[in-house]
């Protein structure tokens, strides 16, 4: 019998806060010096006292609302105390059994238009390690502060995920949650989303099996390609009557595996105690709903607003998980005259964006104005220019020009004078005397080999509806 994979995800957020979660220190080190962002209590000095953030607070209390989860209640800070070499202080700031979010869920949409349910068993605040480098052949490592004692936010799902799809749908939307709420810039490749996996197999009917945990993982593509090996050696140790042990693993990137790192630690490993200067915080139902007054829309909620609006559900899907995306095509929407929302989106997912990857652009960093593609697709509407034209422009309205000026400006506007069309027509068909003989005898698609080169002849500027209708007449169709 094939196994079945039980799959839970740890996932850590680097929150967006000025400062650090207990200190003043700032946080955005990001291309600093080694070591330049650090401050006593950073460094563990002896006599520093911890100061929680409370802004770190607030957005995990808006996170852990955008997760349905409960936020409510007392929540307390715990020393779990191990020995890294980048942790300064010997024990990491966490909370154990009083998390700030717990008992949430999360529906995620898969590639065939199903869904899925995630529980969120809980989300918790802790300050994050520092970085460890090791040069290659080197008989050292070198160490980074930098990075110790930013705001973070873990967050663990129940084992409810089964494939490596539904991870990458469950991470995708985490990512668009907490980038439209402002919660974390959650961008992989600099590290401020990183996802743990723990795996087991089972046969259907039996007991679930010995877990393994793969650390670190900074993109979406590392952990399905992660649980897809994993899930297939684990396989090959149960068929060969192995057993499989509890350890903490590694992801070798350039061989595509895991790799042992150490054998798991257990609850009691980490000695859990009570933070002595740090007290518990009662989350009033006051403070929760000035939280949620600073929430904004949700990509669910703008899910469900681009369907009604007649978006089709698979561009609906990825316009609300991307932040820039999104705030684009709403502005372009209240655009006046308003453009059609799902031709719009045909132009903003299709060659809008491909036209910025080939050019290695961001929607963000180009000076294309939103009110300038809906003019694009309200030309196209009107019949003022056809699809030809609007692509031919595409490239000066990305740089920022206004299409209806253009349009004036070239004299690109459709023309419909079907006398200058019928000319063209009669030239088309006395070029191609083989295909009108085709056409007339019964072979009706042979049509379109004339009406490309009529909308040649015409420079693109012939209303398509009107040479097709041309030449349907010509050719006595009926």
């Amino acid at each position: 019998m094939a196994y079945q994979a039980v799959i839970g995800l740890e996932v850590h957020l680097q929150l967006k806060t000025k400062s650090k979660i207990f200190s003043a220190c700032p946080q955005e080190y990001h291309g600093a010096e080694p070591n330049s962002f650090t401050d006593p209590f950073t460094l563990g000095l002896p006599g520093t006292l911890p100061t929680l953030n409370r802004e770190a607070v607030e957005l995990a209390m808006m996170f852990g609302l955008g997760l349905n989860c409960d936020v409510s209640g007392f929540t307390q800070f715990h020393r779990k105390n191990y020995f890294y070499p980048d942790a300064p202080k010997n024990f990491q700031l966490s909370q154990y059994d009083r998390p700030i979010a717990r008992d949430g869920f999360l529906d995620v949409t898969l590639e065939d238009g199903s869904t899925h349910r995630i529980r969120i068993k809980r989300a918790h605040l802790e300050d994050d390690a520092g970085k460890l480098t090791h040069p290659t052949y080197a008989p050292y490592s070198m160490l980074d502060l930098n990075r110790a004692g930013s705001s973070l936010l873990e967050m663990v799902t129940e084992a409810d995920i089964e494939t490596a799809e539904q991870a990458r749908a469950f991470l995708e939307s985490v990512q668009a949650i907490a980038q439209a709420l402002g919660v974390s810039d959650a961008a992989p490749e600099e590290g401020k989303m990183r996802c743990d996996v723990n795996l087991s197999l089972h046969k259907p009917g039996e007991p679930w099996g010995t877990k393994c945990e793969v650390k670190n993982l900074n993109s979406f593509r590392s952990v399905a390609r992660a649980i897809e090996f994993e899930s297939a050696r684990q396989a090959r140790i149960l068929d060969a009557g192995g057993r499989i042990t509890q350890d903490t693993l590694g992801w070798d990137e350039g061989g595509q595996k895991t790799f042992l790192m150490r054998t798991k630690e257990g609850e009691a490993d980490y000695r859990y105690f009570p933070e002595p200067d740090l007290p518990p915080l009662d989350i009033t139902p006051e403070w929760i709903a000035r939280v949620r007054a600073r929430m904004p829309e949700l990509p669910v909620q703008k899910l469900e607003r681009y369907l009604a609006a007649g978006v089709r559900a698979a561009d609906a899907q990825t316009l609300s998980l991307s932040v820039p995306l999104s705030r684009f095509f709403d502005e372009a929407l209240t655009a006046q005259p308003r453009p059609d929302a799902q031709k719009l989106a045909n132009w903003l997912l299709g060659d809008v964006s491909g036209l910025l990857a080939a050019r290695e652009e961001t929607l963000d960093g180009s000076a294309l104005r939103p009110a300038h593609l809906a003019a694009l697709v309200g030309l196209i509407d009107a019949g003022t220019i056809s699809g030809k034209i609007a692509k031919d422009l595409l490239p000066d309205v990305l740089a920022g020009h206004d299409p209806a000026a253009l349009v004036q400006e070239r004299g690109l506007s459709v023309v419909t004078d079907t006398a200058a069309i019928d000319a063209a027509i009669d030239a088309a068909m006395a070029t191609d005397p083989a295909t009108v003989e085709k056409v007339r005898g019964g072979n009706a698609k042979a049509m379109n080999a004339l009406f490309g080169p009529v909308m040649k002849a015409m420079g693109g500027q012939a209303k398509p509806e009107v040479v097709r209708e041309r030449l349907t007449a010509k050719l006595g169709l009926s």
